[in-house]
Order: structure tokens, then sequence, then C-alpha cells
């Protein structure tokens, strides 16, 4: 049989709805009969900030419901010019936590044809691990995974590919900016984190998110290299120093980055402290991806 025959191309692709932004990722799938090649065709990011209400208010207001929904239409529209029928959809903490949450998303449903999935801290997690964690040479490592959100922080202890604890705290970017994390659940976090790393050797940290992938390029660490503990440390002091419009001037940031890296850079420092993590590794890699990656395993 002719190596052509078995051939196919497909372009797929994923709906990333954070509390602080959401993410549409359109990937080509190549396929030679044997294993598929992914890549990036398109990212289209839009910030939306549907945790803003959520964790202050407890529910999404009307102004950012519409916001929302006109940024699901113009996804629609994307999917629709590419042609894509083969596509997932998942929300995070803001639409979990929401009380109206589940009302949003069967309204964008209704409106855009697209169904969301409104998915767990654990599941969120699963994906990206699906993504990062490829390597047979990490085995024997391990690792404290970070996600940091605008909404929660998911960490997980892992040894190689296996995840061995997992917890979620509503610990997010937005949440602290606005003030609205007690020093309890801050203290819970830090007792977790202590007690699970404690009897571990040489603990490497990998975090993902999109404020960490920031201050790695800040860092101008090159990827795949990783950032130490003092690199990080000294740019989260860098950044505290400055205005949020500072932020934007000297480093060239969004103003919904501006704000919220600082808190993401305390939560990514305090996290290696306790967890006496002296590396800290930034893939390229995010819940979209993961959610992509999920879906061709599931073919």
């Amino acid at each position: 049989m002719n190596k052509q025959d078995d051939f196919s191309y497909e372009r797929v692709a994923a709906i990333d709805i954070g509390s602080n932004a959401m993410r549409l990722l359109i990937c080509g799938v190549y396929n030679n009969g044997a294993e598929n090649n992914v890549k990036k065709v398109s990212l289209t990011r839009l910030p939306v900030r549907l945790g803003q209400e959520a964790f202050l208010d407890g529910k999404i207001g009307k102004e950012t419901c519409e916001r929302f929904l006109k940024a699901m239409q113009a996804y629609r529209k994307i999917l629709d010019v590419y042609g894509i029928s083969k596509f997932r959809a998942c929300a995070t903490s803001a639409l979990r936590e929401a009380s109206n949450g589940k009302d949003v998303a069967q309204m964008v449903k209704k409106e855009t044809g697209i169904g969301i999935e409104i998915i767990s801290g654990e599941s969120e997690a699963e994906f990206i691990f699906g993504g990062h964690f490829r390597d047979k040479s990490i085995a024997d490592r391990h690792f404290i995974y970070v996600d940091i959100g605008g909404g929660s922080t998911e960490i997980s202890i892992l040894k190689g590919k296996s995840v061995r604890e997992s917890a979620s705290f509503e610990v997010g970017t937005l949440r602290l900016l606005n003030q609205t994390v007690p020093k309890k659940v801050l203290r819970e976090m830090k007792a977790w984190v202590e007690a699970k790393s404690a009897n571990l050797k040489q603990v490497e940290m990998v975090g993902s998110g999109g404020n960490v992938n920031k201050i790695y390029k800040l860092v101008g660490v090159r990827y795949p290299k990783p950032m130490l503990y003092g690199e990080m440390k000294k740019m989260r002091n860098k950044l505290s120093k400055l205005s949020v419009e500072e932020r934007m001037l000297k480093y060239k940031l969004n103003p919904d980055r501006a704000d919220v890296i600082v808190p993401a850079a305390n939560i990514c420092h305090k996290l290696m402290k306790w967890s006496d993590a002296g590396i800290l590794h930034v893939p390229k890699i995010g819940l979209s991806d993961g959610i992509i990656i999920d879906m061709l395993k599931a073919k």
C-alpha cells in the first residue's frame, strides 16, 4: 500500500475558559498511519476576566456575561472559518464557583452551539499532566506540579508521571488581587506543601499558567532551561516595587497581565520556598494543549 494512502490531516480546536482570560487554540494534526504530529495553527486570547465578579460577588454579572457571549460568538466564527467540527470547550474555577455558572454555559450553548464542560480542579490538572509528562527519562524524579489560575492553585506531587498526592486551594491571582484569600487558606496550603514534600529528595517544581510563563520570559531564560529559585525571587522583587502602570511600560505587559503577575509571582515564590525546590521548569503547554492531546488520545 502506498504510504500516502495512510496520510490524513485535520484541524482540531480547544477552548480554555479561565478565570482571567480565555483561549482558543487551533492545531493541525498530521497522521501517517502510525502516529499523530501536532502543529499549532492559531491561538486567540481574550481577557474577559470572568473571575473578577465570580470570586467577589459569587456570580457573573450581566455586562461580563455579554462580553463572554461576544467572545464565544467570535470563537464560533473562527471555528467556522477554519471549518473545524471537532473541538472541546472547558471552563475552570470562575464558572465552577459562580452561582449562575451553569446558566451562563447554557446561554452560550443556545446562542453559539458550543457546549461548555465545567471541569474540576483535578480534571484540569490531569489535562495538563497529560501534555507535560511524556518523557520517560523523568521516571525516578520527584516534582511538585503547580498550576496558578485566577481563582485557584492546583498542586500535585509526582514521581515521574505518577501523581502521588493532589490538592486544590482557593488561592488565585484575582482572589489575592482583591484581598479575598483568608489567611487560614494560605496556612493550609503551606502546611500541605511542607508535609507532602518533606521526605522527598531534590524536588523540582513544574509551573504552568500564563503568569508563570510570562515571568519565565521576563527572567530571560531560554527554553528548555529551568528557572532558578534566586532568579524567580529577584524578578518577583522587581515587579513588586513597580506600579501596574510602571510594569506595563517597563515590561510591555497588557493591563490584564500587569496587575495579576505579582500575586502569581508571590504564590510561585512561596511554593518553591515551602517545598525547597531549587529549580522551576516551565514547559510550553497549558490547559488548551492538554485538551487537544486528550482529544487525540480518545480517537
